[in-house]
């Protein structure tokens, strides 16, 4: 179930070696990335590019949005 989570969260996550996944598109995620995140796209996102994402480790997903 997705959940807003806030930056202290987010660190804590990472230290905890959750998955951090940024859905730009790949243009922008190679100007704009998060270090250590991993990129799939939006809209790439699906059950198959999922299947790369480790099942016992939490997963943050990002996106950053101009507007």
């Amino acid at each position: 179930m997705p959940t807003s989570i806030f930056r202290d969260d987010v660190r804590r996550l990472l230290a905890e070696r959750a998955q951090l996944i940024d859905v730009m598109p790949a243009g922008e995620y190679a100007d704009q990335h998060l270090p250590g995140a991993v990129n799939i796209p939006l809209k790439t996102l699906n059950a198959e590019t999922a299947d790369r994402l480790r099942k016992d480790l939490p997963v943050i997903v990002y996106c950053y949005d101009y507007q």
